[in-house]
């Protein structure tokens, strides 16, 4: 026991030990701090500039538009160039952006309009960070060292998502709105210097003729930029080679099924069954959003910790038949810590299972198109998020039970639909 607890430990240590790797992880973390606290920054000096709550909705929607219409294009340009330098350049752009913000709010010369600009450039920015950093692990690190490091990464972001708004409050509470962007520009400006002390290897070529049904000649071109070398180009390129293989289609749609069964229910059930259902407060809230945290967090350490290479294929369709329990029993619980047992392990099975799907995609899509295909995998979530929140907003209003009923029914049927594809049950 001590000997298997030691070798998981090994495994999860080994990404650490690599310089490059340990910049990656700090440079990533602190990107994300940084959007937790321009979270917190731009809602606090919108109310206190306007002191409307439709102002603050329009700037955090001038923010998320531009990211979800422009993540494709990111993908294509990190392809092109590299996501080390895409990386390091949103950095620098995102601290001149939050330090413009700041230093206009301490001498009073900020407006609403001046807002808005800001968080649609930010949301613009970060539209082309968030696919090279997806796409960039690859390049850092061997093979047999991608699931202990996407769980270290995953962690990092984990714990960064909760840090960057516990301590973007504080510093808005002792400091002020103003110089909370200034923090926050810091913390862009230390992730471009971290990331650009990264060494990259060349991309490797994927392991199990993963290629791509593109490349193998289906629309009778030899490789995914043949159609042309042109921006549109290459994003249509991208969207072929992401469609054409039934693998990599799949993870696309199961992904979209899990972001449709997890932002309506995970949002407004939870906060719906907290209040209604089982009676409670906002501590009962909190208790569930934790347990999903931390069940998250132990499932990617374990993940990370596990050797070899299980079946992907068997676990996506695991975690949509145990994502179904756990929202099945969510349908009909009626107490507090059944609900937040339940929802421990739903989050378990997701953190688990992310490290071997995403160590799966890096490992097995060609370098070439990678950061296109991970474009493609966000923007779907982007526009399935906003329609489970719909669908959940209007299904809550007549009790929770029937809304998390209907979540296992379509992961059942995802799960189903997994495991009648061989190619799909053969991954690796």
């Amino acid at each position: 026991m001590a000997s298997t607890l030691a070798d998981a430990g090994a495994r999860l240590r080994a990404p650490a030990r690599l310089p490059s790797f340990r910049l990656l992880w700090l440079g990533q973390s602190l990107s994300l701090l940084g959007d937790g606290f321009s979270y917190i920054a731009f809602s606090w000096i919108t109310l206190g500039l306007t002191g409307s709550t439709l102002a603050l909705g329009s700037v955090l929607a001038f923010q998320a538009v531009p990211r979800a219409l422009l993540t494709l294009v990111g993908g294509s340009l990190s392809d092109k160039w590299s996501p080390r330098t895409l990386m390091v350049l949103s950095g620098w752009a995102r601290a001149a952006l939050m330090a413009g913000v700041g230093l206009a709010g301490m001498t009073g010369t900020l407006t609403l309009w001046m807002l808005c600009c800001a968080a649609a450039a930010f949301g613009a920015v970060d539209a082309f960070f968030q696919p090279a950093r997806a796409s960039i692990l690859p390049s850092v690190v061997e093979a047999e060292l991608l699931a202990p490091a996407n769980a270290l990464l995953a962690v990092g972001t984990k714990v960064a998502a909760v840090l960057g708004p516990a301590v973007g409050g504080t510093v808005v509470a002792f400091g002020g709105a103003p110089v909370a962007f200034l923090v926050d520009g810091v913390c862009f400006a230390l992730c471009a210097l971290c990331v650009a002390g990264v060494r990259t290897r060349p991309r490797p070529e994927p392991e199990d003729g993963a290629e791509g049904a593109v490349e193998d000649g289906q629309d009778g071109s030899a490789a995914p930029e043949a159609a042309g070398d042109t921006l549109g180009a290459r994003i249509r390129a991208g969207l072929r080679y992401a469609f054409a293989d039934p693998r990599i289609r799949t993870i696309l749609v199961v992904d979209a099924a899990v972001t449709f069964c997890q932002a309506g229910p995970f949002t407004v059930g939870f906060a719906t069954l907290a209040k209604v259902d089982l009676e409670g407060g906002s501590a009962t809230l909190g208790l569930l959003n934790a347990a999903l945290a931390g069940g998250a967090m132990l499932g990617t350490l374990a993940g990370g910790a596990v050797g070899g290479r299980p079946r992907v294929g068997l676990l996506i369709a695991a975690l949509a038949g145990w994502l179904a329990l756990g929202t099945g029993l969510l349908a009909v619980v009626d107490s507090a810590p059944g609900a937040v047992a339940a929802v421990l392990a739903m989050g378990f099975g997701m953190g688990f299972q992310g490290v071997f799907g995403m160590s799966w995609i890096q490992r097995n899509i060609h370098g070439s198109v990678l950061s296109r295909v991970i474009a493609v995998d966000m923007v779907i979530g982007y526009a399935v998020a906003p329609l489970s929140l719909v669908a959940c907003g209007a299904l809550a209003a007549s009790g929770t039970s029937p809304m998390f009923a209907l979540t296992a029914v379509v992961l059942v049927v995802t799960a189903a639909g997994i495991l009648a594809s061989k190619p799909v049950r053969a991954m690796r």
